[in-house]
């Protein structure tokens, strides 16, 4: 127990404990349920709590191959010649076949005596088990790999095998990536070539290579080869013949097979047996695929058979027989049932057949089970399905497995089985123990080939249910974990067979911040109208949902029950009361909730005697309010770098659901909830995880906006969400209004007028106009009156034109989506313009404004720099492109759709354009009328028939059709979450929402866009800087920002320190390598990076990159002034007295299973004192570093590391990559934000310079902090477009203004960067206007409370200096509205 990395864990005092290993200490999966107990950081009073260990190397596994080492008995020795086998694999099902033949043959003591030792491809990280690995190697005859697909693993067995290649009597590796594969070696037969055209192995390959059924025509391959290899004379041939035997006999995996081909091999090419003859059977052969019942005689290859057989069992109850039990589908691993490793597939296959469900398991020999699903599981005559839902049990994507996926293949299965579809997950590289004692949960690795690649198929419930035995290596069920799958498994069927009118559905909205002004909370959706839209559909569609108000708005006033007046109520409806005791009965962790909340009912969602659930039941429909996460408002509480537990109103909440009201279905309404963000491991629960426990047997839908992903990952993963996009609104430009209007008009009159005598005194006007409008902030004016050259004014004007024109443009969201209106085609115009404003090299597309910059000569590229400088003429010219293509893309939709506003079929008009649009094209007719006339015809061509794919995507509704498809048990078919504008694929909406594949991050085209916007950064923080480079950058990743842009800010961080990620063959990244100083020409810039823990969760592959990177760069031997993390890792190394490589830790994160630093909730809820107290719970919260030298310990706290790594930094740094989310727009983006802190570590106290990356454009920009802010605040806050766009959404719009506010007073929190302007033109434009006041305080009386409330903190900290005049107004304002909301009229 070398080193002890600890987390607290809880166990009762009743228990002896004697060691860390002891297996049942930790195996909570295998006791019994005991009421009350504790089981995590929580727990039941008179628990001890433990420091639970990950022993020894800090890696995932702590297995050691010895358990694996089978030695002759020493009497053995004797006159018989010795064969050393050692084998790497990447599971431990051919462990126990392995041994029992090895054993089997030194029993026989014929021939030979055998020694076997066997690795997993995971222990090999560690150095000392590596090392043994090479030794062994040393005088092994025979070496076997099977399945070694982890590229810096496979590069480790590659390097050791290589040296003794020659040596060896035989080298057999069965597929796994081409490096290792090139290893073969048999007598004459090698892979040598493999990779190179001449190889007809390769030429397998080739043809194969996109799809998963490279392995199928291996199968194939295999069983027709010995066959014909047999009659061949030459030496060649007969090895070749052996190797494909060989193949054989490892994929039949009994151990009969496996003795036969270790006597096969050695008798083949062991010297010391060359002259015995060692006889062997042939191969004994299973089906390929098949159907495979425990109890069942043989294998069926029909399914017709199955079922006959299934019908006459005498061990199963008439129910099970009778034609209306569900059916579940089991997908199963033939290596597992050949291999005889199968308790865990026997355990779920008893359990299901108990809980009353008739079982139709299948398995298959390849990686593809895409046939085998359509073959046994869909009746061929009515192409129905013979299952009611499907559950596989490998962990891997339906097709492909660990190697190469075809998820448009798997989707197409999928689609003809339509039923859900569930992948539950056994241990792979880590033991039970290890699992239950791992903060992280699953192994990185698994989560990215069996979490991450099912989720591209459609595949759902990443439930761990089965483990591992560290000595033996088989695997074995988790009970209590068999019992949550098989129950969710039955439920989801049971959605199929139930009718519409008996099924009862949950609707759970959120509230957040917990305030009534704030109950049906959602990014960008209008709750309660959608809610209502959902809920008319379903009754047409013959749900009961008796008693439904006629209006949204009635249904608002039912829920949050303001029924006499308006004012007078402030409370929700109660729904139900339950009593502590029925509370206790009906959830059975109600125990180890006690310790962070004390005994129930406790004081929140409850009356003091009980709890209450809140919300409104209609007929078999149920609208209910999840309550808070419950800290909100307890800053002590808000500063624990692990959160605590839910509270005991959260708990009853999910308990009456499921067990009172018994729901079918709940369904999570809108982005999002707490449920998913609860205590507990990242990915894999187990039954002492919060989301687990509360989520309890319900099937869970969850609507998630569509650009979203990374959250919507969460929620799938730890709550088990079936998750369905919406659409965001659509976005608009924002315009020009009040005093900016004014410029603009001055400006084209400077334009027309400026070289006659009137052009000095306009530009006076202009200096004049922007002061007013408070753009000296932005550039650089001249003072009033100073004469000025003719090309001074020409960039003066160019520069404030070049401003107005960046925030004229800027797209803005308007308003709310509801669920089941999508947007007209002419609502979509502007985001069609921005979908046609980027290049897309790989799908050969030009963009419109490239296309149109080259009609006149010029660059677009150039346009822009040219632009951002203040070039009157650039300026200009790039306005007139602007216009040009809004006007062609307008002219298209509006030829496109027919008199209601709907997009006719676009896509014959285009292929037959002569006919179908008749002479010209509509974009051609109208660039004919401007200086673009000449614009290539065949590029805009093909740019158009693009955009009318996008078009009739955009407007396509999905959304309501899936949620029916869900709730009816039917397959939602699956699509990539994002930024429509960029990822166009993420249309329709409506889909189950996936991430990407981690590994696949950051791609080439990331690469490339993130060395020119670090390139942007470095510059502009040079000129801030007095010419010198920034010697520390900190910056934030984002999990979703990620997703959408393929990991451009990834990418950035790499591109700082100087480093580039190398992909393997399949194209992942796994590692990368130094740019020579000389290319990067520049210093390597040292960073801090703060992740996420969204991203932490999704990426954790990645911040081992990171780390790797970082850690190799400090160990660069370069100098000091050109590679600024050597120097700050050797200065922190010399003070802490630790080595280069530990000081040089870089990438923060927080404590696994916990979210955001929470200076967000302090900031809502108005819950702090002083700007320290938000900097210490940064500290406390987001000081969790990784360490890939230790990956399995998870985040570990070094906080002195990460204050001396953030002393150092010169500048912060975020990215903006998409439209609807900008800096005010959500909380994360300040939460985030170190500015201030750094200050106060700085050992010089300077305030770091703070940038902005904005990618939302074609034109990427890196602004400072300030300026984004306040064109943020320009372009949604004090915007007449922007904001009557929200209170034409009514009661949730006055919500989303408030929110802008309090986040701008978040930014002055932790920043200092917002302008005393932004505080004064609000309070101008929501309080000043009288009628602007009543229309809030009516439509949202407690969102405009908090508005008023909010004002009157930004003047009471000191961010907003105002008159005493508006502040006494306030005041008043706010007595009023108290008044109004308690009803005191007077």
């Amino acid at each position: 127990m070398a080193s002890l990395t600890s987390t607290p864990f809880m166990l009762s005092t009743s228990e002896h404990l004697s060691s860390v290993s002891q297996k049942h200490t930790f195996l909570s999966s295998f006791l019994p349920k005991r009421q009350g107990g504790g089981g995590r950081d929580g727990g039941a009073a008179g628990a001890l709590r433990v420091r639970c260990a990950a022993i020894g190397n800090g890696l995932f596994t702590q297995t050691k191959p010895e358990v694996r080492r089978i030695v002759p008995p020493p009497d053995q020795h004797r006159g018989l010649p010795r064969v050393k086998v050692v084998y790497v694999v990447l599971e431990a099902q051919y462990q126990s076949s392995l041994s029992a033949a090895v054993r089997a043959l030194n029993a026989d003591r014929e021939y030979a005596s055998f020694e076997v030792v066997g690795y997993l491809v995971e222990e090999l990280r560690d150095e000392e088990t590596y090392a043994d690995f090479c030794r062994d190697l040393a005088d092994a005859n025979v070496f076997i790999g099977s399945l070694i697909f982890v590229e810096e693993l496979a590069l480790k067995v590659k390097a050791a095998v290589e040296k003794e290649r020659e040596r060896m009597d035989a080298v057999l590796v069965f597929p796994s990536m081409p490096e290792v594969m090139r290893l073969n070696k048999l007598g004459s037969f090698s892979m040598a070539q493999l990779g190179q055209s001449k190889s007809p192995f390769f030429q397998l390959f080739k043809k194969q290579k996109q799809s998963a059924g490279f392995a199928d025509s291996m199968l194939k391959l295999v069983r027709t080869l010995p066959k014909v290899l047999k009659y061949l004379p030459s030496d060649k041939a007969q090895d070749a013949r052996l190797y494909i035997l060989s193949l054989q006999f490892w994929l039949g995996g009994s151990p009969e097979n496996l003795q036969n081909f270790l006597k096969m091999i050695s008798g083949a090419y062991v010297p010391a047996l060359k002259g015995t003859k060692v006889p062997y059977d042939d191969p004994v052969l299973f089906l390929d695929s098949g159907i495979w019942h425990p109890l069942a005689p043989t294998m069926y290859d029909d399914v017709k058979e199955y079922l006959n057989w299934y019908s006459t069992r005498r061990d199963v109850d008439e129910k099970l027989r009778g034609p209306n039990a569900p059916i579940i589908g089991l997908i199963l691993q033939r290596s597992h049932i050949v291999t005889g490793d199968d308790s865990h597939y026997v355990a779920v296959i008893m359990e299901l057949e108990a809980r009353g469900a008739k079982v139709i398991p299948i398995f298959a020999g390849g990686l593809d089970f895409s046939g085998p699903t359509e073959k046994y599981l869909v009746d061929p005559i009515t192409k129905k399905p013979f299952i009611h839902a499907a559950v596989s049990l490998t962990g891997f994507a339906l097709v492909g497995g660990p190697a190469r996926q075809d998820h448009p293949k798997a989707i197409e299965a999928l689609r003809k089985l339509d039923v859900p579809y569930i992948v539950a997950l056994p241990l792979v590289f880590q033991t039970t123990e290890e699992w239950l004692n791992s903060t992280l949960g699953l192994h990185p690795i698994q989560v990215a080939l069996q979490v991450a690649l099912p989720e591209l198929d459609g595949g759902m419930e990443p439930i761990v249910f089965s483990g591992r035995d560290p000595r033996t290596g088989k695997s074995h069920a988790l009970h209590k974990r068999v019992e949550q799958l098989c129950t969710r498994a039955i439920r989801w069927a049971e959605l199929r067979r139930k009718t519409k009118e008996e099924k009862r559905v949950a609707i759970t909205v959120f509230s957040f911040p917990p305030d009534k002004g704030n109950v049906g909370t959602a990014a960008y959706l209008n709750v309660f109208s959608s809610i209502f839209s959902v809920l008319k559909e379903l009754k047409e569609d013959g749900y009961d949902v008796e008693g439904l108000p006629e209006t949204a708005d009635a249904l608002i006033e039912d829920v949050i029950h303001d029924k006499e007046a308006k004012f007078s109520s402030p409370n929700l409806n109660i729904a139900y009361k339950m009593n502590v005791r029925e509370y206790q009965k009906l959830t059975p962790y109600a125990g180890a909730l006690e310790e962070s909340w004390g005994k129930p009912p406790g004081n929140l969602n409850s009356d003091g005697e009980n709890l209450l659930v809140y919300g409104k039941q209609y007929g078999n429909v149920f609208i209910g309010v999840q309550p808070t996460f419950g800290y909100e408002g307890d800053p002590m509480r808000l500063l624990f770098s692990r959160s605590a537990s839910p509270h005991h109103g959260f708990a009853a909440y999910y308990s009456y659901v499921e067990k009172i009201f018994k729901a079918d279905a709940v369904l999570h309404f809108g982005t999002h909830g707490s449920l998913e963000f609860m205590p507990g491991k990242q990915v894999g629960m187990s039954d002492v995880c919060y989301p687990d426990s509360l989520i309890g047997n319900i099937p869970n839908i969850y609507y998630y906006a569509a650009n979203n992903p990374s959250e919507a990952t969460v929620a799938k993963r730890r709550s088990y969400a079936n998750t369905i996009s919406y659409l965001t609104p659509p976005a608009e430009n924002a315009g020009l209004y009040k005093g900016l209007k004014q410029l603009g008009e001055l400006i084209s009159s400077y334009q027309s007028l400026k070289d006659t005598g009137r052009g000095p005194q306009i530009v006076s006007s202009i200096i004049s106009t922007a002061r007013q409008c408070n753009l000296d902030k932005d550039v650089d004016l001249p003072d009033e009156g100073l004469e000025l050259k003719p090309d001074e004014r020409d960039l003066v004007v160019g520069k404030v034109y070049s401003k107005i024109m960046e925030i004229e443009s800027r797209l803005l969201p308007c308003g709310l989506h509801i669920i089941g209106e999508p947007p007209t085609a002419l609502e979509a115009v502007a985001t069609l313009v921005n979908i046609a404003a980027l290049d897309r090299p790989e799908e050969n597309i030009r963009s419109l404004p490239s296309i149109l910059a080259e009609t006149v000569g010029r660059q677009i590229e150039d346009v822009y720099r040219g632009s951002d400088k203040g070039v009157l003429a650039d300026v200009e010219l790039l306005r007139q492109i602007t216009d040009a293509s809004r006007g062609a893309v307008g002219a298209f939709v509006e030829r496109t759709t027919n008199t209601k506003g709907q997009v006719v079929d676009v896509t014959d008009k285009l292929m037959n354009s002569m006919f179908g649009f008749g002479l010209a094209e509509p974009w051609v007719q109208y660039l004919s009328t401007t200086r673009f006339l000449r614009a290539d015809r065949e590029k805009l061509r093909i740019l158009f028939a693009f955009l009318g794919e996008c078009l009739k995507l955009v407007v396509m509704d999905n959304e309501l059709g899936s949620l029916k498809q869900a709730l009816e048990g039917k397959y939602v078919e699956p699509g990539p979450g994002g930024d429509p504008i960029r990822n166009p694929k993420v249309l329709p909406t409506g889909k189950n929402i996936h991430a990407l594949d981690p590994q696949a991050i950051p791609t080439t085209a990331a690469m490339q866009s993130a060395k020119v916007v670090v390139d942007r950064l470095l510059e502009r923080q040079k000129l801030d800087n007095g010419g010198s480079y920034p010697e520390t950058v900190a910056l934030v990743l984002w999990g979703t920002d990620n997703i959408k842009t393929y990991g451009e800010s990834l990418a950035q961080v790499l591109w700082m320190i100087g480093v580039r990620p190398v992909a393997d063959t399949f194209g992942r990244v796994n590692r990368v390598e130094p740019v020579s100083l000389e290319e990067l020409g520049r210093p390597r810039v040292d960073v801090v990076v703060n992740c996420s823990g969204v991203f932490r969760d999704l990426f954790i592959n990645q911040m081992n990159l990171l780390d790797r990177a970082v850690k190799m760069v400090a160990e660069l031997d370069e100098p000091e002034e050109m590679n600024f993390v050597r120097k700050h890792a050797l200065q922190q190394a010399a003070e802490l007295g630790t080595t280069v490589r530990d000081a040089a830790t870089r990438v923060f994160s927080n404590a696994s299973g916990s979210y955001s630093s929470n200076i967000n909730l302090a900031v809502e809820n108005s819950s702090w004192n002083d700007e320290k107290q938000l900097q210490d719970m940064y500290l406390s919260r987001k000081s969790f570093a990784f360490d890939c030298d230790a990956p399995g310990v998870g985040m570990t706290e070094k906080r002195r590391v990460f204050e001396m790594a953030l002393a150092t930094a010169d500048a912060t740094f975020q990215n903006l990559d998409s439209s609807e989310i900008s800096l005010t727009d959500v909380s994360h983006y300040f939460d985030s934000d170190p500015t201030k802190l750094v200050q106060s570590l700085r050992k010089d106290g300077r305030k770091p310079g703070s940038y902005i990356a904005d990618t939302t454009t074609a034109n990427a920009q890196v602004r400072t902090l300030a300026e984004t802010v306040r064109l943020d605040a320009r372009t949604k806050l004090l915007n007449p477009k922007w904001y009557e766009g929200m209170l034409s959404s009514g009661y949730e719009g006055v919500r989303e203004i408030e929110k802008r506010l309090t986040n701008t007073v978040g930014w002055s929190a932790t920043s200092g960067q917002v302008d005393n302007f932004v505080y004064e033109e609000a309070n101008d434009t929501f309080i000043k206007d009288e009628q602007m006041l009543k229309r809030l305080m009516d439509t949202n009386p407690n969102s405009f409370r908090k508005l008023v409330q909010t004002f009157l903190e930004a003047s009471g900290r000191g961010y907003w200096e105002t008159s005493e005049e508006n502040l006494d107004r306030l005041r008043q304002l706010y007595s009023e509205v108290e008044d109004k909301i308690e009803g005191i009229d007077r």
